[in-house]
């Protein structure tokens, strides 16, 4: 099993290809690599880059290939601005296209509002919440097993429940914290972000695939510090239909502040 910080300290420029890594079966989703990762691939070669970028902003992200174990990201910054820069990342492996993401980077200013609209519910801390994944590998109560990324990363049941269950509510909160405890930086949130299975996951009575199609993120604060390492990390699916399903995702630090929101669209094969 490799640690996360070892692919991105091992990675290699190559020229005439891009910034390679290399990668295990651990970090595998069925024959993809798992989405937090791919789009944390992409932001690490870009930085590794363009160096004097400002804070990440946004992120579109789209999940397009099959991955392999060698994959390589070509970034190209599409503008420059006084205080705002865009960059798209290809992330490549042995089929092509992978992953693509468009990142938008902006400088802090000065403003005059400054208010805060959302903090977190109050939740069950993570030493109090139920392990999300058994010892046997399952979500518990079903004979689903856990994907193999999953293994990377503690995660714990806030609130809501396990997929495949059966449930009414198609929303759950995770705790979630990644194992290296090394793992602290900007790349290392996005590659924990994309954790959680969908939020219609718990509404399933049997087993079922699933695809992420597309992901976008917003950041809305640059402060990413987090004692503990424990990132609340919410999905709340509002919509599925037609093989499809919508979801608003959240993502609060140990202090419930928020710290990052997203949406994704996931192809739900039940």
């Amino acid at each position: 099993m490799r640690p996360f910080q070892e692919i991105f300290q091992s990675s290699q420029l190559i020229e005439g290809k891009g910034q390679t890594y290399l990668l295990d079966e651990s970090w595998m989703q069925g024959r993809a690599i798992y989405g937090g990762l791919s789009t944390a691939l992409c932001l690490d070669g870009v930085q590794k880059q363009f160096e004097h970028l400002p804070p990440l902003r946004s992120t579109n992200v789209n999940f397009i290939g099959p991955a392999s174990k060698e994959v390589y990201v070509v970034p190209k910054l599409l503008r420059q601005g006084k205080s705002v820069a865009f960059v798209q990342a290809n992330l490549m492996g042995d089929a092509g296209l992978i992953t693509s993401c468009v990142f938008s980077f902006g400088a802090a200013r000065e403003s005059k509002l400054t208010a805060v609209f959302h903090k977190a519910e109050e939740q069950m801390g993570p030493e109090s919440a139920e392990l999300f994944f058994q010892e046997d590998g399952s979500f518990g109560g079903s004979q689903a097993s856990r994907p193999a990324f999953t293994q990377h990363f503690d995660v714990r049941l806030a609130r809501g429940s396990r997929p495949f269950s059966g449930a009414d509510n198609p929303s759950f909160d995770l705790w979630v914290k990644h194992k290296d405890a090394s793992a602290k930086d900007i790349v290392a949130l996005v590659a924990l972000a994309d954790m959680p299975p969908p939020g219609v996951l718990p509404m399933l009575k049997s087993l079922a695939p699933i695809s992420s199609m597309s992901w976008m993120f917003n950041m809305v604060q640059s402060d990413l510090s987090n004692e503990s390492g424990w990132w609340l990390l919410g999905v709340y699916a509002e919509h599925a239909l037609e093989g499809y399903s919508s979801q608003n995702m959240s993502i609060h630090n140990d202090r419930g502040e928020l710290v990052m929101v997203g949406r994704q669209n996931v192809a739900v094969f039940y």
